[in-house]
């Protein structure tokens, strides 16, 4: 059995949590500029009708009374470890999913902690004795299910999903319940008549896949309570991101690129302060109508230099010619290896901003930022045009 703890609106209850006197207020946590978004909102502003990714400004309107709070990442992180931790001491089989959820493998618990019921009802208890915060839980026999039924019983909720409960439990679960399925989706699928996920196995596969690619096959196989997934317990970091709302929606594209090269500093020093090179680079763009795409590419020689990490961002830009407005841009670099990796230094020779010089001028910028701040030296970073006549 797959257990899934989810943190009740982790971020606004945190900031309860050190501001007692919030209690039954609308607490808003997200961006506080104009053209900020809701990172997160607790029950009271829920019921407000706030939600995530709603934009800052449209949350004062229709909650003047909220409290809005810039967020703590590092404060929450912090929380987030003892958390997790306290999860470990139930299994050594933890799969944490993002800062405030994680995945927990209940086999050869039994005789510890007793059924999935019994255990998960004491590691909601152990959490909210050490951190008075209260988390949901959801138990199934795979982790698809499992994080369905967290979402079930909120706040402070548990809900299990016995084997030979599954198939009925899939047979009225609404469409839109599936991870995965967004609105524009829900909408393809109703409009064919499926409404429940049980529906999808009155449909040939070749309609799902006409309709929906790939992830309609991956419809067909949660229909039938497939989930092969198990949890993951990894020490290695899969990934760091950046990302801004720009203050105004532009097409401008040297205006995009100042971003990229903000951007491209500040990931680079993280990414070398943690040890790693990263041999994936996406680019993350959201449009005006809020839409989003992604574009990636990998690199034959992983990184950690600034001035590459920025080339192959504007390349991917460069390559995308969507005239439509922006109004959020970012960077994540995944594939991440350690860095002291064997690396094929020949190849650097045809790869000028991943030469080796970099790693100098790089460890020079962050020394003067660690000891002086981000804004004592602005560098100029050539375009992968310009490094390749440089070198």
């Amino acid at each position: 059995m797959i257990l899934h703890i989810d943190m009740d609106a982790f971020y606004t209850s945190v900031e309860q949590l050190d501001r007692p006197e919030l209690k039954n207020r609308c607490i808003i946590v997200g961006g506080l500029s104009r053209r900020g978004v809701v990172s997160s909102a607790n029950y009271a502003a829920r019921k407000k009708g706030i939600h995530s990714a709603m934009p800052i400004a449209y949350a004062k309107k229709i909650c003047p009374e909220g409290v809005f709070i810039a967020p703590r990442i590092k404060r929450y992180k912090e929380v987030s470890i003892v958390i997790m931790n306290i999860l470990r001491r139930f299994s050594p089989l933890v799969e944490p999913v993002s800062i405030d959820e994680a995945f927990v493998d209940h086999s050869g618990c039994e005789r510890l902690f007793g059924s999935p019921t019994q255990m998960s009802e004491m590691i909601k208890k152990t959490i909210f004795q050490e951190t008075n915060l209260t988390c949901s839980v959801g138990g199934a026999p795979n982790k698809f299910l499992a994080k369905i039924a967290s979402d079930l019983n909120k706040p402070d909720g548990l809900f299990i999903i016995h084997p030979e409960n599954v198939s009925d439990f899939i047979c009225f679960l609404p469409i839109h319940k599936v991870p995965g399925v967004g609105n524009k989706t829900s909408q393809k699928l109703h409009q064919i008549g499926i409404h429940t996920l049980g529906q999808v196995r009155n449909y040939p596969d070749s309609i799902l896949y006409s309709h929906f690619g790939k992830f309609g096959k991956r419809l067909k196989e949660l229909a039938y309570g497939i989930d092969p997934s198990r949890v993951s317990v990894s020490s290695e970091r899969r990934s760091v991101s950046i990302e801004s709302t720009l203050p105004q929606d532009t097409t401008d594209r040297e205006r995009l690129k100042i971003q990229l090269r903000i951007q491209s500093e500040n990931i680079g020093r993280q990414l070398r302060k943690s040890g790693f090179r990263a041999g994936t680079i996406t680019l993350k763009i959201k449009h005006d109508d809020f839409t989003q795409i992604t574009r990636s590419i990998s690199i034959p020689v992983p990184t950690r230099t600034t001035a590459s990490i920025y080339s192959q961002s504007v390349g991917l830009l460069n390559a995308y010619q969507d005239k439509r407005k922006i109004r959020l841009i970012g960077i994540s670099l995944s594939g991440l290896i350690p860095c002291n990796t064997p690396m094929q230094l020949s190849l650097f020779a045809d790869n000028p901003v991943s030469h080796p010089r970099w790693d100098k001028v790089d460890k020079v910028m962050d020394d003067i930022t660690e000891k002086y701040g981000k804004e004592m030296v602005v560098r100029g970073i050539p375009s992968l045009t310009e490094a390749n006549e440089e070198s």
